[in-house]
């Protein structure tokens, strides 16, 4: 993922990829990204693919990888541009980084043993053992995606009384055409996880408060950045609300994990 492997990927021979090969790759895992989306990370120096005498870009599957890491840190953990910048350039010092899983590592070549004889598996199925509870985490989806009533209600598992409780509340808001997008299917999820602690619509309906408020006061900068970027303008200004949806979620948990403390007391 590092230019250092870029470049080994050209010793090894592997093929160069325009801009359009590189977008066909990544389009089935983030169906809207797009070629501005690309050049905008270029220009914000989160990837740099080699130029062709005639001035093309020219990828290879390292450059591929790193697209791929920045992607999905957007779209699943929610990070700006600047921490995933931070944690490319402490993954390409060797540094692990955190919430990240370590690289896994090469096996040691050991003697080979001979084989030993086992008795057939028995055919009857054996008990699995629980597993260690996780702290469940919710796949964030952006985009604009056009999901039917019925297909919402499949993939975030509610049932049509619990979608019409969230809908009287204001938390999920279909299109003037019926459909919902990939964010109402993240409000559908988390509202699905939150109702087996017993919280429903009406306990949720601060939230959609609180986000009416954001929204009010990001907005006046959205549009004049999407404006005065150009032709990279829609690009840039979705990375801006990537970037402040982050915050604003950075600071709303920190403040309820603040409070929380001191109901809990020292």
């Amino acid at each position: 993922m590092t230019a250092m492997d870029a470049a080994r990927d050209l010793l090894r021979g592997e093929p160069v990829m325009s801009i359009g090969e590189v977008l066909a790759r990544l389009r089935p895992e983030f169906p809207d990204v797009t070629i501005s989306k690309l050049r905008f990370l270029e220009a914000e120096g989160l990837v740099e693919p080699m130029r062709a005498p005639s001035g093309y870009r020219k990828f290879t599957p390292a450059h591929v990888e790193r697209l791929r890491f920045v992607l999905a840190a957007q779209r699943d953990r929610y990070l700006p541009l600047r921490v995933i910048r931070e944690q490319i350039d402490a993954m390409e010092r060797g540094e692990r980084v955190v919430g990240l899983a370590p690289a896994p590592t090469a096996p040691t070549a050991t003697a080979p043993r001979p084989p030993v004889s086992r008795p057939p598996a028995p055919t009857a199925s054996v008990p699995t053992p629980p597993a260690a509870y996780v702290v469940p985490q919710v796949r964030v989806e952006l985009g604009d995606s056009r999901l039917t009533r019925a297909q919402l209600a499949e993939r975030s598992g509610l049932d049509e009384a619990r979608l019409e409780d969230l809908e009287q509340y204001g938390l999920l808001v279909p299109t003037a055409n019926g459909y919902y997008g990939g964010d109402a299917l993240t409000v559908a999820r988390i509202a699905a996880q939150l109702a087996d602690y017993g919280i429903e619509g009406r306990h949720l309906r601060p939230y959609r408060a609180t986000a009416d408020r954001e929204v009010g006061l990001l907005a006046q900068l959205v549009p004049p950045l999407a404006r005065q970027a150009g032709a990279n303008g829609r690009a840039q200004a979705l990375a801006t609300v990537h970037e402040l949806a982050a915050l604003c979620a950075q600071l709303h948990g920190a403040l309820v994990r603040q409070g929380l403390r001191q109901v809990l007391g020292p």
